[in-house]
């Protein structure tokens, strides 16, 4: 692989992406797309009140949202951030800034490693979920603009964490420092991210399925 990535080689490197959703999810991403936390708020005209702390603060619990037309969602948790540990760690943006900045993507596994080891997580692992798993090269043939990529469990701060993360933490595909992460890690890259929403999402998801 080269240093730097393009569109292309990333696909090459990484043919499937992954997401977990909750279970009864797929009918609704079909017709809607895969949302971001901010998409799925905006879809159901969620108050202002509201948005702020499921926005901008730890989830401590998943979250149901209720919309008259479209039913009932699931915001899920953010659990595996420590707080303290992000304090301290967080570089080039606020706590606010960081947690809108994570809840303004869709994210996607590269490994179904990565993907196992959420779903078997202790807050989930008793719970069904609707496993989709799509076609890279065609997800980025669409939206390659949009994607930025990130070496770590964005969603996760433990407490024996101390490398930093913030605003360097997600980078466009071209400028992804590959070549320095495979140096240092075995897994160069973690997290395939889409700002906002993938609304064509079905056109990419080779299987879907409830585990």
């Amino acid at each position: 692989m080269p240093e730097r990535l393009t569109p292309e080689t990333l696909a090459q490197r990484y043919p499937r992406l992954y997401h977990m959703a909750e279970a009864g999810s797929w009918a609704s991403i079909q017709q809607h797309g895969l949302l971001s936390t901010t998409a799925l708020l905006d879809l159901f005209e969620a108050p202002a009140e509201q948005r702020y702390s499921l926005e901008a603060q730890r989830r401590p619990e998943s979250v149901p949202i209720h919309h008259p037309a479209h039913g009932t969602a699931w915001i899920r948790d953010n659990k595996p951030i420590n707080e303290t540990v992000l304090r301290r760690t967080l570089k080039g943006m606020t706590e606010e800034e960081f947690y809108l900045t994570l809840n303004s993507r869709v994210f996607f596994w590269v490994s179904i490693d990565r993907l196992d080891r959420l779903r078997n997580a202790p807050p989930y692992r008793n719970r069904r979920h609707d496993i989709l798993e799509l076609d890279t090269a065609a997800l980025l043939k669409r939206h390659y603009q949009r994607v930025e990529l990130c070496h770590l469990n964005s969603g996760a701060v433990h407490p024996a964490a101390t490398y930093p993360r913030g605003a360097g933490t997600f980078a466009p595909i071209e400028s992804y420092q590959y070549g320095e992460r495979k140096l240092v890690s075995s897994e160069p890259v973690v997290e395939v991210t889409v700002s906002y929403a993938v609304p064509d999402v079905r056109d990419f998801v080779i299987s879907v399925t409830a585990r």
